[in-house]
């Protein structure tokens, strides 16, 4: 068969097993507020990152959707994104700073290894600022719970573009 006629079919879409938006509206209100304020005073591009990474740990498709296209729409490179769940072996792609983010993200999100390692933390605190370290910690909560929330009410990636949730 030729890649002419062969034909591909892609598995069946999921549906998602509930709108929390539209069920506990407060607290979805509530986690908007947070990441807006998460987000004040860091850089898109490492925002982006952090968001990414953490979905990558939390195997959250839907953010990994979303952050990918955010990502790429204010520029980021596509090596940069895809090198993202290998960075220990693609050091060479990332600035220390981003390092050290990617590093403070992992064990952050991760808890289930123990706590925050000293070391982790005071590389993050080298690079940040306090106030900038804060907002950073800020984002990697953020972003941890918006991973829980779409894996455990399983929304669905793919149909996400960038800015659809802006105003909302």
């Amino acid at each position: 068969m030729t890649n002419d006629t062969k034909t591909t079919e892609l598995a069946a879409e999921h549906t998602p097993r509930l709108q929390l938006a539209k069920l506990s509206p407060q607290f979805y209100k509530a986690v908007v507020a947070m990441e807006a304020a998460a987000v004040k005073g860091l850089d898109p591009a490492l925002v982006e990152l952090v968001k990414i990474r953490a979905s990558q740990v939390n195997h959250c498709a839907f953010c990994l959707d979303m952050h990918t296209k955010d990502a790429l729409a204010q520029g980021e490179s596509v090596e940069r994104i895809v090198q993202l769940s290998a960075w220990e072996e693609s050091r060479h792609f990332y600035t220390e700073k981003e390092i050290a983010a990617i590093e403070l993200t992992e064990a952050v999100t991760v808890l289930t290894d123990g706590f925050v390692p000293d070391e982790v933390y005071a590389k993050a605190a080298a690079h940040f600022g306090d106030e900038e370290l804060a907002q950073l910690i800020a984002v990697i909560t953020t972003i941890n719970v918006w991973n829980r929330i779409a894996v455990t009410t399983r929304l669905v990636p793919g149909h996400y573009t960038p800015g659809m949730y802006k105003n909302g």
